[in-house]
């Protein structure tokens, strides 16, 4: 997780300058096509371990376990498959999908890492994740809901944060790391395109951190790749693309709009500049990437992950032993305050000047969000991070229900 809008940059277009809403692309030809926007939630955590989603995993190994890798490999396959197991089958049930589904959402988009479909030799990641991922396909077909799979982490790491599986140095891209993604993904397009009208996408790779020195025709060979391993498996099934941490419309005139949907994802909790912006900040902030970027895209686009969190205290958030922007932990941050409650617990934890700044963030992003092809939260369900669980957010109140409602409507000036 990362936003290219680093330092709360706040984009200065006007609101009024930009046209209506007659803009809007919907998917037409590939599965993600409903008459109505995605509305998604990410099932973060699962299949693929974060410390800051589940720190109780991580708190129980010894303090070099920061990402699923280190885990593994200080617990050993047996114990590490035995803790995982247990893991896997407890964290997300179908009691789980039926929830999301009650809630009016229609995608789950379910992150796994490439040790699942094709392990290396030698690696300690332990394997087993498919089942429960087969699982969730006939979980999510049962309450009617579409599901995107998500190959999250890539050999070497794609992104070098925990979330692809192993913290360190950016390796994808050297020896046959890009190879043995494609069989992993091939694996994928293989199990699960073949009911594609419950698995209406994949994703070629999450967060491909071009900034970090990925190479983007390298990242574009790959993408095309991933395209014909697609096809090779559904002809209606769309391909997720990344947008590496560019500006979505700079991959404008890269493949069509009949072919690919591109991902974007939009925090505003990762620059020491933007966890010090005021709420009226982060919605301006909000408004403005859906009015000035997302129209500008020309192909089918969603926000596949977003947060209702102002600011980067949970526990863990930027990578176990490491610190925090918001209270001045982080190296070179200056404090803006102290996290207390907003570190662990439920977002009816916070203040009531804090839940209605969530809640009101929280629209601001569903307005600007839809103003494209939609959008998919990040994430269902936590240990304990206030302002990222939506299903917390759901239970106080503070995600919109329905999902249409509006405490503070039109609050990105949006006219029809």
């Amino acid at each position: 997780m990362l936003s290219y809008l680093s330092h709360g940059a706040v984009l200065a277009l006007s609101l009024s300058a930009v046209g209506s809403l007659a803009a809007r692309v919907r998917l037409e030809s590939r599965q993600l096509a409903n008459a109505d926007p995605v509305r998604g939630v990410n099932l973060g955590g699962w299949l693929l371990l974060e410390p800051w989603i589940t720190p109780s995993l991580f708190d129980d190994a010894e303090d070099g376990a920061v990402d699923e890798y280190t885990l593994t490999e200080i617990l050993g396959k047996d114990e590490a498959a035995a803790r995982l197991s247990e893991h896997w089958s407890s964290f997300i049930t179908e009691d789980d999908f039926a929830q999301i589904s009650q809630a009016g959402l229609n995608h789950v988009r379910i992150p796994v890492g490439y040790w699942a479909a094709a392990p290396i030799e030698g690696e300690p990641y332990v394997s087993g994740q498919l089942e429960y991922l087969d699982k969730a396909v006939s979980w999510a077909k049962s309450n009617n809901l579409k599901v995107i799979v998500d190959l999250h982490g890539a050999p070497g790491s794609q992104n070098g944060f925990d979330n692809s599986g192993r913290r360190g140095p950016i390796e994808w891209q050297q020896g046959d790391t890009v190879d043995h993604t494609l069989r992993a993904f091939e694996v994928l397009a293989q199990r699960y395109l073949s009911d594609d009208t419950v698995v209406t996408a994949i994703e070629a790779i999450n967060e491909p951190f071009i900034p970090g020195g990925i190479d983007p025709e390298g990242l574009k060979e790959y993408y095309n790749d991933a395209l014909a391993k697609v096809r090779e498996n559904s002809f209606d099934a769309a391909l997720l693309l990344h947008d590496g941490f560019l500006l979505p419309e700079s991959w404008n005139g890269f493949m069509g709009q009949e072919e690919v949907v591109m991902d974007t994802h939009h925090y505003q909790v990762f620059g020491n500049g933007e966890v010090a912006m005021s709420i009226d900040e982060h919605i301006n902030t909000a408004c403005q990437f859906g009015l000035q970027h997302l129209e500008a895209v020309d192909k089918p686009i969603i926000v596949g992950e977003w947060t209702g969190a102002l600011t980067d205290c949970a526990k863990y958030l930027n990578g176990k032993g490491v610190g925090v922007r918001y209270d001045g932990t982080l190296s070179s941050s200056a404090p803006v305050g102290a996290c207390t409650s907003k570190s662990e617990g439920s977002v009816a934890s916070l203040t009531p000047e804090e839940i209605s700044n969530t809640r009101r963030f929280i629209e601001a992003q569903l307005d600007a969000f839809e103003l494209r092809t939609g959008w998919v939260f990040w994430t269902w369900k936590t240990e304990g991070a206030p302002g990222w669980d939506m299903q917390d957010l759901l239970a106080s109140g503070v995600f919109p229900q329905p999902l249409t409602d509006r405490d503070y409507p039109n609050q990105c000036g949006i006219t029809a």
